[in-house]
């Protein structure tokens, strides 16, 4: 074996990689960079067994160490701490509590007519639709595994979006029918797995969507690998 697949996390972050069990520790941290937003020189690398059992089993090191030296398995995970996170971006993406808050309460929201909410009403959307629309939507049956590779229908060229399904099913949002919820490979989503108060499946914030299953593909998608030019390993 001359690669493995693994799981890389961080404060901000969490994705699925495959790595050359070749690369020393000092080039594996350059990758790791580009993933987690932690510069080279404020990583600290710990292997542990899984993505719920984060006890260590390795310090990774020894820079000129290849990362075959430590034994690494197929889907441990790579966990990546900040030794500096105020020379970073560490924490800021998803740190809220210094952002000012417009707030209404949902009766003043609700006897506004500039809103979505309203719009809805006036169109029959959502919760509004009509119960017999609603319910043939939902009578269709769709055959997407939870936990399957996918990837997401685009409309840029060249661009793959792809994932792991982690939802099927009903939701409270929208109009009726089944939603499938997936967990992109890199922050291109909306959300954390939760809509509007409610939780479907958990992944870090803007890792998670919400599509309709026809812009679903499933397959053998791999993550995608980062390929860095030789003169950027060094």
């Amino acid at each position: 074996m001359s690669a493995v697949n693994v799981f890389v996390t961080s404060p901000d972050t969490r994705s699925e990689r495959r790595f050359d069990l070749h690369i020393t520790i000092e080039q594996l941290k350059g990758k790791l960079e580009l993933i987690t937003g932690i510069p080279v020189e404020n990583q600290v690398l710990h292997l542990v067994n899984s993505l719920d059992d984060t006890r260590p089993i390795a310090a990774l090191s020894e820079d000129s160490r290849p990362l075959g030296y430590y034994g690494v398995r197929d889907y441990q995970a790579i966990k990546v701490d900040d030794l500096n996170p105020a020379t970073s971006f560490t924490g800021q993406l998803t740190d809220t509590s210094q952002v000012d808050k417009f707030e209404l309460t949902e009766e003043e929201y609700s006897k506004r007519a500039d809103t979505v909410l309203a719009y809805k009403q006036r169109m029959k959307m959502g919760r509004f639709a009509e119960k017999e629309a609603n319910a043939a939507e939902e009578a269709k049956e769709v055959a997407i595994p939870v936990g399957s590779r996918c990837e997401i229908e685009s409309n840029e060229a060249g661009l793959h979006k792809r994932g792991t399904v982690r939802f099927v099913g009903p939701t409270k949002f929208g109009t009726g029918g089944t939603w499938v919820g997936v967990e992109y490979d890199e922050p291109m989503g909306k959300n954390d797995g939760s809509v509007q108060g409610e939780r479907y499946f958990t992944c870090a914030p803007k890792y998670g969507v919400f599509v309709r299953p026809e812009k679903v593909k499933v397959g053998d998608f791999p993550p995608e690998e980062l390929d860095l030019d030789d003169d950027e390993e060094m």
